[in-house]
């Protein structure tokens, strides 16, 4: 199964922070994770963006 890079943005002040893979077949779902985000200093809710 091939997968896609996908860039992770926080909601909060809107830095891309991580990049990660998901499942090519997934590409109509948007991803959101919480994630730790060194410019907020705190766990925020990343989003999936475009690249």
């Amino acid at each position: 199964m091939p997968y896609v890079v996908v860039l992770m943005e926080c909601a909060t002040c809107k830095r891309r922070n991580y990049a990660t893979t998901k499942p090519e077949k997934r590409k109509t779902d948007k991803l959101v994770l919480k994630k730790y985000c060194s410019w907020c200093k705190k766990h925020q809710e990343h989003k999936e963006t475009k690249k």
